[in-house]
């Protein structure tokens, strides 16, 4: 691409390892393009270093002062939790330099609590379980800070029609007719009522006023009081070297931008603070309802953590919220408060065990890239936060920053990294490296020009009508010897067919698709690879039918993020460690995870281990995430609870782990058809029930009972048996003895034959018969 460089400034732009050799005689004696080289080409083909211009990003650091470790005490206004504070870069389009932040939160830092709360009719009975939150959250807080100020303010509404009840038997009790609770005062936008204060007492005191209101749709105008408890800092006392918590207590859905139009309403908020003399908003029934990014624009101008503490059904609303407005968090609220002070202290420790930053101002022409290095020490590239941190742990992050361009000269950006939620910055100040210090020796006229152009960086720029390495042609001047200098190889068509020879030079043709350029016409800027229709997918410029990718994006056509931030898990992995991260997007790699970032996967190994963890913080508030207050933020998943657990559902996997009880928990884990995890549960873990002690004492009693009586059975048999053998061997001696007398008494009688005696024993009475034969 270095062909198509004319000028020592194109050169530059061209790719940071380009450099241009600023020496009068060199090269061929006609080539003007052959100066743009790699640096070490150059030198080798006989330019000298000191005539090479190839400029190189610089970084410079203006301003460091070293990170606190305490907040409070007689140093809090000198707190600084961001290092450094101040940065010069020198930037040359393309050559990309970095530098390093670190973040410190330090301890024991001043809070500034402004309570919120929807005064509308459903949240009566919220109002009277927090009439004496300032002091339990006072001493709850004191653990966590020494310096703590508590404020107060409320909303309901816009009182006119349609959101409220503007019927003249309305206008001072909305409540008339109502039986369930007949009085109520006018609905109202917002009503600042106690500035931060540490006199806790005085909240309580407010609070204990306080009377609900009613309006007539379900939406509330929380929105408006947001913006109004943000941008009145006088009035809400926000101090500029204190940890800002807004707490936005409702039971309802908010309205939004482009509501207001159906009360007439059709000029969009300006972001200002609007209080009269009685400290209410005073532009709620001129003004439409704020959008989400204007909310999220002046929180964080105004350093404003924001706690949405929300009824249980309104939890997956106000999530998506928090993913549109930074610095945000949601808890679930129960329905009448009462784990209102927990849950303002597990926000409070949540949004302090992460740390994220931010870029304000940023040019158009600067890419920049971060990675982060948290507690563990791993780099994660793509990443601008860290999470589950303890106070005081300090974490860097790497900046990167190339600039894509140059702007007019003599321009100087600015830009600022700041960490959300936090008074503290770093400014970031840009000067561009475009021009060629040789351009200082330009010379108007030169003789080396043939006094009809600027002798500047080696080169002649000639007046217009005239052409040559010297100037020394007009335009139009053609013949057979300047043909041959025009084609960029034998056979090959004169200037590529895309323009016209003209003194040994190619006039390349205007085109209405963009710019043709090159010696020979042979170069031009849109014939680069398209993403949907988008030369180089909008990621880069196209140079020579290359794409040259912004940073942050690779690929033929650049459509290749590097960024790795949205494959990032909720708990803080890469693609769950399912997975690996592709142009910013999850590939899964582990059989059956699915999800934007492989976290669905009900046939994974440890699919039951991890959900388990959810089951035990949500229902039962133990297990290692209740101890780390990340139960909220890990534990998204739909948690249903039922009596007796079901486990005909083919797609769903059942899963059971012993309680530190020795019970069994039982529950069922399946994805829906819209993407939702569900946990089937049952309601308690199922443990063997006590035996009854009269059935345990008849049990024993009887068990030993019919030992004794199986030992005595055996017993008797054996018994029986040896009997029956000692008997039987007494009869058969008594039989021989009987047999024996008998032959010795029997005479045998005398004759002259031969004669056979034959004995047979009777057994029936042991006696023997005799027979002479």
């Amino acid at each position: 691409m270095s062909g198509s460089a004319t000028s020592c400034e194109e050169c530059l732009l061209i790719s940071p390892s380009c450099a241009w050799c600023a020496q009068e005689e060199f090269g061929r004696a006609r080539t003007l393009t052959s100066r743009c080289d790699l640096s070490q080409n150059l030198q080798k083909r006989g330019c000298e270093a000191h005539n090479i211009e190839s400029p190189s990003s610089t970084t410079m650091v203006v301003k460091s002062e070293p990170l606190s470790s305490k907040g409070s005490g007689p140093t809090q206004y000198d707190v600084i939790q961001i290092m450094p504070q101040k940065i010069s870069l020198n930037l040359r389009p393309g050559d990309q330099t970095s530098f390093e932040v670190q973040m410190r939160q330090v301890e024991d830092y001043p809070v500034d609590l402004y309570y919120l709360m929807d005064l509308s009719l459903s949240m009566k009975d919220d109002l009277d379980t927090i009439r004496n939150l300032g002091t339990k959250l006072a001493d709850e807080m004191s653990k966590l800070t020494s310096n703590f100020r508590l404020g107060f303010g409320s909303f309901v509404d816009k009182n006119m029609s349609p959101f409220s009840y503007t019927a003249t038997k309305y206008q001072d009790n909305p409540c008339n007719g109502y039986k369930l609770f007949p009085n109520c005062v006018p609905s109202f936008g917002f009503r600042h009522l106690l500035s931060l204060t540490d006199k806790v007492d005085r909240f309580n005191e407010e609070v204990q006023k306080q009377m609900v209101s009613r309006n007539r749709d379900a939406p509330e105008g929380g929105f408006d009081a947001i913006l109004q408890a943000a941008v009145c800092k006088e009035r809400i006392g926000w101090r500029k070297e204190a940890f800002h918590l807004l707490v936005f207590a409702t039971d309802d859905v908010p309205h939004l931008a482009l509501d207001g139009k159906l009360g007439g309403l059709v000029q969009p908020h300006d972001g200002e603070c609007h209080m009269n003399e009685k400290n209410e908003y005073s532009g709620s029934t001129k003004m439409d309802y704020p959008s989400l990014a204007l909310l999220g624009e002046k929180l964080a101008e105004n350093n404003i953590y924001l706690i949405f503490a929300v009824t249980k059904r309104l939890y997956v609303i106000y999530k998506n919220f928090t993913a549109l407005i930074p610095g945000t968090t949601v808890e679930i609220l129960d329905q009448d408060s009462k784990n209102i002070i927990q849950l303002i202290v597990n926000a409070y420790n949540n949004i302090r065990s992460k740390v994220e930053l931010t870029v304000w101002d940023q040019p158009e022409d600067l890419s920049l890239s971060f990675t982060a290095t948290c507690q563990d020490g791993q780099p994660l590239p793509g990443l601008r936060k860290c999470a589950d941190l303890k106070i005081g742990d300090t974490v860097s992050f790497n900046v990167s920053v190339d600039a894509r361009g140059c702007p007019a000269p003599g321009t100087q950006q600015r830009f600022t990294i700041k960490p959300v939620g936090l008074k503290d910055r770093l400014e970031v100040s840009v000067d561009y490296r475009c021009a060629c210090g040789c351009t200082d020796q330009t010379q108007a006229n030169s003789s080396r020009c043939s006094s009809i152009g600027q002798y500047t960086c080696g080169t002649c720029r000639c007046d217009p009508g005239y052409l040559g390495a010297r100037c020394e042609c007009q335009e139009g001047e053609a013949g057979s010897m300047y043909l041959s200098a025009c084609r960029e190889a034998e056979g090959k068509q004169i200037c590529n067919g895309r323009g016209e020879c003209s003194c040994n030079q190619c006039l390349c043709y205007e085109s209405e698709f963009g710019k043709i350029y090159g010696t020979f016409c042979e170069c031009d800027d849109f014939s680069c690879a398209r993403h949907k229709g988008i030369l180089c997918s909008g990621h880069g410029e196209c140079h020579c039918g290359e794409c040259k990718c912004h940073a942050g994006y690779i690929g033929d056509n650049c459509n290749c993020s590097t960024d790795t931030s949205s494959c990032v898990s909720d708990d803080g992995k890469i693609c769950s460690g399912r997975g690996s991260c592709v142009c910013g997007h999850c590939q899964c790699t582990e059989p059956g995870a699915f999800g934007d970032t492989c976290e669905k996967c009900p046939t994974c190994p440890d699919a039951c281990g991890t959900k388990r963890e959810c089951i035990e913080c949500r229902l039962f508030d133990s297990g290692r995430l209740s101890d780390n207050q990340t139960c909220q933020r890990l534990c998204k998943d739909e948690i249903i609870t039922v009596e007796t657990l079901k486990t005909e559902d083919p797609n769903a996997v059942l899963c059971l782990y012993k309680t530190e009880n020795e019970c069994v928990m039982k529950f069922m884990y399946s994805e829906h058809a819209n993407g939702m995890s569900v946990l089937t549960a049952l309601k308690e873990p199922e443990c063997g029930a006590a035996p009854d002690a009269m059935t345990v004492l008849l049990a024993v009693v009887g068990s030993v009972l019919l030992v004794g009586i199986v030992l005595l059975a055996i017993w008797k048999l054996v018994i029986t048996v040896h009997d029956r053998r000692e008997f039987a061997r007494f009869q058969s001696a008594r039989c021989r003895a009987r047999y024996e007398m008998a032959s010795f008494l029997t005479p045998l009688p005398e004759a002259n034959c031969d004669f056979k005696t034959v004995q047979e024993f009777n057994g029936s009475d042991c006696s023997y018969s005799t027979k002479l034969t």
